[in-house]
């Protein structure tokens, strides 16, 4: 069981019973999966970056990820139906509760200038979305390999009803919001 996990059972369920008036340990907020998704804009001109990032998204995920493909045709964008244009992962269970546990406790620290994530990152319906900058913070990667710095979104799905549930779920976890 990872540190993650376990702080999970033991501190944030009787926090949040205590704190929202929950009377059965099922009502309690808790994590369903973390979904990353690297769009590869670059993949249009040249293949070979979308296997970099593939390469990049195992390291980070512990799992290959997924191809994923353009919708529609866009011409000013060169773009065609079906054409590979990033990759997403999708971890549940315990490799879930193992990434949580490296990215809040490693790479949150190795963001430039972290202030906290913004209250705008969550949709409505319990989840929360995260946008990465580079990812050049998780140590997985070796900077001497990168060639180049992309971003990723990380999506934290929640069986939480409300916004106000699934932050507090995610401020006991350690996740840190601006104020």
């Amino acid at each position: 069981m990872s540190v993650t996990e376990e702080k999970y059972k033991k501190e944030v369920i009787p926090s949040l019973m205590n704190q929202f008036g929950y009377k059965n340990i099922m009502e309690v907020p808790r994590l369903t999966k973390v979904v990353l998704n690297m769009g590869v804009g670059d993949a249009i001109e040249n293949s070979r970056m979308l296997d970099i990032a593939v390469e990049e998204l195992t390291q980070i995920a512990g799992q290959k990820p997924v191809i994923t493909r353009a919708k529609k045709s866009i011409s000013s964008f060169k773009l065609r139906k079906g054409m590979p244009i990033g990759c997403k992962v999708t971890l549940r269970k315990n490799r879930m509760y193992e990434f949580l546990d490296r990215f809040l406790n490693i790479a949150i620290a190795r963001i430039r200038d972290f202030r906290g994530f913004p209250d705008s990152c969550f949709d409505g319906r319990g989840n929360c979305t995260i946008g990465i900058e580079e990812q050049l913070i998780f140590p997985e990667i070796n900077y001497d390999k990168v060639e180049r710095v992309r971003g990723m979104n990380i999506t934290l799905v929640t069986t939480a009803k409300t916004d106000r549930e699934a932050k507090a779920l995610l401020e006991f976890l350690g996740l840190g919001f601006s104020k």
